[in-house]
């Protein structure tokens, strides 16, 4: 992990971690690089980069600061404005850029920002090129073969022009559109779109495909992006869907890339449950290339166990669907994901994206007729715990030998009734502990026993 990007960007509270400085030097950074790989190649043409956001209050800050970065060093900048994490890749990559930026910090809350970067295909940013725009920030650069404590501005005709790109998202959402196999009509659902960027798309995606819909959480006012509401707080969905009696819902997190569903008895349907879903529907029609899901050290032993129980392989990468969507492009995977609903299906997108992994768990309930609480029942997820412990130093507590010792204590209590994985978070000052087993009570005690340790070597943050 990088000084100040995380597993999904550079991340933190707005101006305290995050500053508009690091915004402008970020778009300065990007700007005269991919200008001069063109140079080097003989083409002096400006580089294209094109920026979305989602509607937190900070974001407009940042878009501006970075298209001043941008412009300075020679780039021409376009502006998707408020739209989702999955369609910045997807006009990215369909549309010849150089380079795509999203302003959001997921389902953080609306102080906290983040910028995320990728490379002309769609995908997360390389760790070497994230790695000199890091150097820039700390006034070291070399690359090209020489140091750069300042870059050149851009002057006269060179200086970059910025151009609205509001029809690349209305490309994106005619693609999501065009995946859609079968009609929704008559179809009742529920969609929560947690204040956030699928405010104005995933309506109406759904509709166009005939459902009726139920929206909440789709009124975004800069501050209440995620709060209460999304594929974090899925409580108001599941009261959404009892009470109308819905087929079905769907929630999403603040930039789109994330999905949970709720069945159509209000019971919650994981990342895990539409992996198994989708990986069988996959597997019965001949298209699971490979026989293999991927899925992160997070997912359920219950996933696995109906993986098992299908003939279906998995493999389990770090937590981070970019590491999962590594895994999948080096492997030929097609299909892949988190618990926490970032899902990949590689023939569509190169990234997690909410709203199309809604449209393909309503693509299996209208092939196979079957409502989707029949579809997930397979899977018999084991009792979960996650302890969040907020840290001074994630580092020096992961290594500290006791802390070791809690844990291999516990793997050996759990034996094979169980898991226990500790992890800092890739995006926040956590440490995070999870702990898989045959009951609640035993999850609570082996959690509170990791987590006492941590406490009692002082590496909690007050």
């Amino acid at each position: 992990m990088g000084r100040y990007f995380g597993t999904d960007g550079f991340r933190g509270e707005a101006n305290v971690t995050l500053t508009a400085e690091h915004a402008y030097k970020a778009g300065r950074f990007l700007g005269w690089y991919f200008g001069e790989l063109k140079r080097r190649e003989g083409d002096y043409s400006a580089p294209k980069i094109v920026i979305g956001k989602d509607p937190r209050r900070s974001s407009y800050m940042f878009e501006y600061t970075l298209v001043a970065g941008l412009t300075a060093s020679g780039a021409d900048a376009y502006m998707l404005h408020v739209t989702t994490t999955p369609s910045v890749a997807y006009v990215t990559r369909t549309d010849g850029f150089d380079c795509g930026i999203m302003i959001s910090a997921s389902h953080n809350p609306y102080y906290d920002n983040g910028i995320k970067l990728l490379n002309g295909q769609g995908e997360k940013m390389d760790d070497g090129t994230v790695a000199l725009i890091e150097d820039f920030f700390d006034g070291k650069l070399v690359v090209f073969g020489q140091s750069y404590k300042e870059l050149p501005y851009a002057t006269r005709g060179n200086i970059g022009k910025t151009f609205d790109y509001a029809s690349g998202r209305n490309r994106y959402v005619g693609y999501l559109i065009s995946l859609g196999l079968y009609s929704f009509r008559g179809k009742r659902i529920g969609l929560d779109c947690a204040n956030g960027c699928s405010w104005n798309i995933a309506k109406s995606v759904f509709e166009a495909l005939g459902a009726t819909t139920y929206v909440i959480n789709a009124e975004p006012n800069g501050e209440n992006i995620n709060e209460n509401s999304g594929s974090t707080h899925i409580e108001g969905l599941v009261s959404l869907v009892k009470e109308k009696k819905l087929d079905a819902g769907f929630a999403y997190d603040g930039d789109a890339d994330r999905c949970i569903c709720v069945d159509e008895n209000g019971n919650i349907v994981t990342g895990d449950h539409i992996l198994y879903i989708y990986g069988l529907y996959m597997k019965e029609r001949g298209k699971l290339v490979n026989n293999t899901v991927v899925t992160t050290v997070m997912s359920n032993f219950g996933l696995y166990k109906a993986f098992e129980k299908a003939g279906i392989d998995y493999v389990k990468t770090a937590v981070g669907d970019r590491f999962v969507y590594e895994y999948m492009a080096a492997n030929g995977h097609k299909l892949g994901g988190e618990q926490s609903g970032h899902i990949i299906f590689s023939k569509y997108a190169t990234t997690g994206d909410g709203i199309l992994t809604s449209l393909k768990i309503m693509e299996v309930m209208c092939a196979k007729k079957k409502p989707l609480s029949e579809l997930a029942a397979p899977v018999k997820i084991y009792p979960q715990i996650l302890l969040n412990i907020n840290v001074c130093d994630k580092n020096a507590a992961l290594s500290d030998e006791d802390l070791k010792k809690a844990i291999k204590d516990t793997e050996d209590k759990l034996g094979y009734g169980g898991r226990i994985l500790v992890r800092g978070s890739g995006t926040e000052p956590l440490i995070r502990i999870m702990v898989e087993a045959e009951s609640e009570s035993l999850c609570r005690e082996y959690a509170d026993g990791v987590a006492a340790v941590l406490r009692g070597k002082g590496y909690e943050r007050n």
